[in-house]
């Protein structure tokens, strides 16, 4: 479904990126793993068009997005649950979610998306009416998703999704990520707690200074000696 062929992307004269290739396949849930700087938020930023590649080609279902600005790629089908949540807070729920479903076609099928977001995440039906900035930040994260579910995507970008969450919270909210994904949608995640997501995808990718340094199965990574001694703690 996605593929990137040898992108290189940074911003003004830093290079966050270098020669980076990777591919989702649809119905698949792929992770982009490493430490903090090493380029995986500006990954997403690449694919979902706010960060302009220097080189290198990005194709979602064999149409080019290199070039694209980033509400044609939207239109594409990629919907982008940014680091930090980024919700509207003085909106209410349902008006957050609402402004999800902004494309044409996903208004149209309005009704249907949110019938199927308030069953993933039964705490937004009961807070339809309450201001976004008042709940609490696993229940906010669940709120971006939800919104980036409105417009019925392809494939869902999820940056840092347990960043400040309470440990407690980070397992519910993996749970809640995993129901995601069965539900049929092709994900790809960066996350920095690599223990967890390693148990809910496919494949991962380890990315350190801009580069891929290793690729595979999830299982199999999750057991090589380097990935185990300096992601995973054990």
């Amino acid at each position: 479904m996605l593929e990137l062929r040898n992108v290189t992307a940074g911003y003004g004269a830093f290079t966050a990126l270098w020669d980076v290739s990777l591919s989702v396949r649809a119905g698949e849930a792929v992770a982009v793993v490493g430490p903090n700087g090493a380029g995986k938020t500006t990954l997403l930023r690449v694919v979902s068009g706010l960060v302009p590649p220097r080189s290198g080609e990005l194709e979602l279902e064999g149409t080019r997005l290199t070039g694209r600005q980033a509400h044609e790629i939207v239109a594409r089908g990629i919907a982008h649950v940014p680091e930090g949540r980024r919700i509207f807070p003085a909106l209410t729920v349902a008006d957050n979610l609402k402004m999800g479903a902004f494309l044409p076609a996903a208004r149209r099928r309005f009704a249907e998306s949110l019938a199927r977001v308030y069953d993933l995440f039964p705490v937004l039906a009961e807070r339809w009416g309450q201001r976004a900035g008042s709940l609490s930040g696993g229940e906010q994260q669940m709120l971006a998703i939800g919104r980036a579910l409105m417009s019925r995507p392809k494939l869902i970008l999820l940056d840092e999704p347990s960043m400040g969450l309470a440990p407690v919270l980070v397992l519910r909210l993996f749970d809640l990520i995993q129901r995601v994904r069965e539900e049929g949608y092709t994900i790809l995640v960066v996350e920095q707690n690599v223990r967890q997501v390693l148990k809910i995808v496919d494949r991962a990718y380890l990315l350190e200074v801009g580069r891929i340094k290793m690729e595979g199965r999830a299982t199999e990574l999750s057991e090589e000696d380097f990935v185990r001694k300096a992601y995973v703690g054990l």
